[in-house]
């Protein structure tokens, strides 16, 4: 997942909790496998191989159902949720070099949107060659809601599931109580704003301090905008909690992309939030304890 992974659950004995381990741990490497663009073998870079060359191909159930939410969050954000933005990683390497050059994300901008591919289950189709699909925006938090699932058909009620800050809780601790989840200062490097109190569902968190340049005092954070781009910059951070890890994460990150926009599509959406923005302003439902 390209990232610090972990769970956390209540056995009975050692012999259990290995089983807890190995069940999530298959989980995730199964769905890496399916989805990484690292990995040539995966069921993604097959996808990526017809696009490049205008092609089609047939998926699986559980690629529909991802391809199916991805359409939803392009919907919903106004184009803004773009799974075939990936393409802008190739200006945008958040490292040594400085700021790419204008004209190479111009022209990536050429083959950016989900309106130039078709989706009808089970096919997906390229009319236009060079097109390619990221789901890095949907699977790690899928991924912590599957493991959570899994664990809690496998009898495991109390636990949480942690796959690089997006959150899954199984349950609660075995007294009730529940899990506090840190929630970083975008701005203060190792400080918390607070600890959200989880029972149940999902939480994650969205923000420009994860991959970012500093170039002439400016911060440019990784979450991109695809029509224009380049980062987007009025959200420092936003935070969701939902019944749902993945739809938390979306939620997040269309916020982000809306920019002026975002907390007030959030109050639209209904789900407990956070946000701070660049300048230090700060708002949203939720309310950390004193």
């Amino acid at each position: 997942m390209g990232s610090p992974c972990e769970v956390q659950c209540y056995a009975t004995d050692a012999a259990e909790a290995r089983r807890a381990i190995d069940l999530a741990s298959a989980e995730a490497q199964r769905l890496e496998a399916r989805y990484s663009r690292y990995r040539p073998d995966s069921l993604l870079s097959r996808i990526n191989r017809a696009a490049a060359g205008g092609g089609r191909i047939a998926v699986d159930a559980e690629t529909a159902g991802l391809l199916d939410y991805a359409e939803a969050c392009y919907r919903q954000s106004d184009g803004l949720f773009d799974i075939t933005s990936g393409l802008l990683r190739q200006a945008w390497r958040f490292g040594p070099g400085g700021l790419p050059d204008p004209a190479l994300i111009e022209s990536l901008l050429g083959r950016i949107g989900w309106h130039r591919l078709r989706w009808a289950a089970p096919w997906l189709e390229f009319p236009e060659a060079g097109l390619e699909l990221d789901f890095g925006g949907v699977v790690k938090e899928y991924a912590a809601d599957r493991v959570a699932a899994l664990l809690a058909a496998a009898g495991f009620r109390q636990g949480l599931v942690n796959l690089g800050g997006d959150i899954r809780v199984v349950g609660p601790h075995p007294d009730g109580a529940p899990w506090l989840i840190g929630i970083r200062h975008p701005r203060v490097p190792g400080a918390l704003l607070g600890s959200l109190p989880l029972y149940q569902g999902g939480l994650a968190s969205s923000g420009d301090y994860e991959r970012c340049l500093m170039v002439d005092g400016v911060r440019y954070g990784h979450v991109l905008n695809p029509r224009t781009g380049w980062p987007v910059r009025h959200l420092a951070a936003v935070s969701v909690v939902g019944d749902l890890c993945v739809v938390a994460g979306s939620a997040s990150t269309i916020a982000m992309l809306k920019e002026e926009d975002g907390p007030a599509w959030l109050d639209g959406l209904g789900l407990p939030h956070f946000w701070m923005d660049a300048r230090g302003g700060a708002g949203g439902s939720l309310r950390f304890p004193p």
